[in-house]
């Protein structure tokens, strides 16, 4: 957050000590609507199609109380939309074997335990293990919330143990069809994701250089919130395009033409520090230049959009040298550094005792827990809505799960608003309620992208929905439940959030801050040496350089966590602004070491 970007002397004062403090909740902030994001189509599209198909062959077979379990197979389509095809492969089947997993325990679980008080503590162990297992895996958006609303659901769910087989491949079968929705843009766009996310980093880039076209050059107090999103979006691209194959020569080819684009993209980290340390004199110069190829990089990045050829970029020779590769025997494009744990290796580590992931894992446990057993004190008959509106408050830390306790409470109310307004429609038949399930599908993605509240508009009344295929409820107790649940599961479960504090959010900076300083080091001391010889030394200057902003975004993420507890240990600001402060400067030291002599046109 900005306001920790500069020192102060109240943080100066209490950086070392004990003391806490209480921060104030936002509320304005948690309802204001954002741009949507660039691809909110996909998912919303791929959701409808694996969800129409088997709800019309259940309707033609009149088995329609199925859905839900082909429901559970169909939105895995949600799922992996931002990787490139190869890994969306690999990636996806996991997510609907985990999806199936789920399902299996819930409805085993539902055939052979009776008492609805274990069911809710079963119910909330399997929605912590989401969360903390989506968090981990980094699995992006819809998160743990799908598998939980799923799972949840079916744990209350009347069962026999012989039903379960079928039950779990309707599952599955519809997670192979969800499956092949999703890989299917790659008949007609196979670059399309990895373009994407080059398109992204352009634009950041150049967002970034007409920042420092209109200061002039001149040094801002920190760290330009632009330059962190710079970095950020650069080091998603280069994360992505390193889980693109280079079997044939075309793939090698087409993934060497985006790694130009995104290096040229990078090089405008190098040029605003470059720009921030010129004189007076020069300013204007460097103003003009920082326009001109902010200009430049925008339209690159409309062209990578629009599917056209990708276009020729100049790069400087140590670029070229880094990208082409080290060694003879090790030819081929920009790999990632040694050393850094990736896949299931990554996962367990981030899992590892002392994780910041294990507070918000008790966090979920509790609240869920305690927000079924209160549904249940109160007589509502859909115990697990509570737990599913517990389960999903829980963010990274508790001003943000406030947002979304507020979001989801003004979400709900204004889709039971919508839920009755849609009834005369519902009355029509099955084939209007599959119809009006999917064009609710469609709105929810199409709003949850602007704001979480806006999407559980149309969540709230396909959740009803699907309620109705499975058993129909008169409508005055759906929606009295519904609300009752909503209310109780947001409340229980921000208290709970707000009494089992992370204390270890303050713990994860002090180890950011450690990284960071190391990663500096390897940096002066490259930047000491001279410039870049040869293939080698680029090779070491390109690993120092993605070391330094992966550790420089993990700092910046792990003072966002830590600044939204809303009670924790005074932050160390005039640390960490320093600390991101020399890492920028090194970090764009270390970009201009490559991309000298400076770029052509």
């Amino acid at each position: 957050m900005g306001k920790h970007a500069r020192p102060s002397g109240k943080s100066a004062h209490h950086a070392q000590g004990s003391v806490v403090r209480a921060r104030p909740l936002p509320v304005r902030s948690a309802v204001r609507l954002r741009r949507p994001v660039d691809i909110w189509h996909k998912p919303a599209l791929s959701a409808v199609a694996a969800l129409a198909i088997p709800d019309l062959t259940l309707w033609a077979l009149g088995r329609l109380d199925l859905i839900l379990y082909t429901s559970a197979g169909a939105m895995c389509a949600l799922y992996a939309h931002g990787l490139p095809y190869a890994a969306r492969a690999r990636t996806l089947p996991w997510v609907v074997l985990g999806m199936v997993a789920s399902l299996g325990v819930a409805l085993t679980a539902a055939s052979l335990i009776t008492s609805t008080v274990l069911l809710v503590v079963c119910a909330s162990l399997v929605a912590a293990v989401h969360k903390v297992v989506c968090e981990a895996t980094r699995i992006g958006p819809p998160g743990n919330i799908i598998l939980t609303f799923i799972a949840a659901s079916a744990f209350f769910v009347p069962q026999h143990p012989g039903q379960v087989p079928l039950h779990m491949a309707l599952a599955l079968g519809a997670g192979v069809l969800a499956w092949l929705v999703c890989m299917a843009p790659a008949l007609i766009r196979p670059q399309g994701p990895e373009r994407i996310v080059v398109a992204r980093a352009l634009e950041a880039a150049a967002g970034l250089l007409r920042t420092e076209a209109d200061t002039g050059g001149g040094e801002p107090a920190g760290v330009p919130p632009a330059r962190h999103a710079t970095a950020a979006a650069v080091n998603a691209a280069w994360q992505t395009l390193f889980l693109v194959p280079v079997h044939t020569p075309a793939k090698a080819a087409a993934r060497a033409g985006l790694e130009r684009l995104l290096v040229r993209a990078e090089s405008a980290l190098g040029d605003t520090g470059h720009a921030i340390e010129a004189s007076a004199e020069d300013g204007p110069r460097d103003a003009r230049f920082a326009g001109a190829e902010a200009d430049r990089l925008g339209g690159w990045a409309r062209e990578l959009r629009s599917g056209r050829p990708l276009p020729e970029v100049a790069l400087s020779a140590a670029q070229t040298e880094e990208l082409e590769g080290v060694a003879a025997a090790e030819p081929g494009p920009r790999r990632p550094a040694p050393g850094q744990p990736r896949g299931v290796r990554a996962v367990l580590a981030r899992l590892a005792p002392g994780s910041p992931l294990l507070p918000i894992g008790a966090r979920v446990a509790a609240g869920c827990v305690l927000a079924g057993w209160a549904s249940m004190a109160v007589g509502v008959g859909h115990p697990y809505w509570a737990v599913v509106t517990a389960a999903s408050i829980y963010q990274a830390n508790t001003t943000l799960s406030w947002q979304r306790a507020l979001q989801r409470t003004l979400g709900n109310l204004l889709g039971l608003l919508l839920y009755t307004a849609l009834l005369p429609l519902m009355h029509l038949g099955p084939l209007a309620m599959i119809a009006l399930a999917l064009a609710c599908q469609l709105g929810a993605e199409a709003g949850i992208t602007r704001n979480y509240w806006l999407g559980s508009v149309c969540v709230t009344p396909m959740a009803l929905l699907l309620t109705e295929f499975g058993s129909p409820v008169p409508a005055t107790t759906l929606i009295a439940d519904r609300w009752i649940d909503t209310v109780v599961g947001a409340a229980v479960g921000l208290a709970c959030c707000v009494l089992v504090t992370n204390r270890r959010a303050a713990d994860r900076i002090e180890v950011a801050l450690g990284r960071v300083a190391a990663a500096e080091a390897v940096a002066f001391r490259l930047l000491a040496a001279g410039p870049a010889a040869g293939a080698d030394d680029a090779r070491d200057i390109g690993w120092a350089r993605d070391r330094l902003t992966g550790c420089l975004i993990e700092l910046r993420e792990a003072v966002e966590v830590a600044a939204g507890e809303w009670w924790q240990r005074a932050l160390p600001e005039e640390r960490i602004a320093r600390a991101e402060q020399r890492g920028h400067r090194a970090l764009a030291g270390l970009v201009r070491r490559l991309s000298e002599p400076a770029l052509a046109a």
